[in-house]
């Protein structure tokens, strides 16, 4: 098991909504992403940011994997 956060954020880097902030184990997953905010603000269309954190206890300075990915939402 290890800890995973996937985060939207904005254009200007503001973080939107936290999307996954779970233990889970290796595998793949799909996630859902309504276009609101953790405020439950619709969001408008444009570009964003999603960032996943998967923190692993092999690695030996505590360190993890940071995946940065641009997303267009389209309604």
């Amino acid at each position: 098991m290890f800890p995973f956060l996937l985060d939207v954020y904005d254009i200007l880097g503001r973080e939107i909504t936290t999307l996954v902030d779970e233990y889970k184990p290796a595998g793949s997953y799909e996630v859902g992403f309504s276009g609101h905010s953790d405020e439950d603000q619709n969001l408008s269309s444009g570009v964003y940011y999603y960032q996943l954190r998967i923190r692993s206890p092999e690695i030996n300075s505590g360190q993890g994997i940071i995946q940065t990915k641009k997303m267009i939402l389209m309604k």
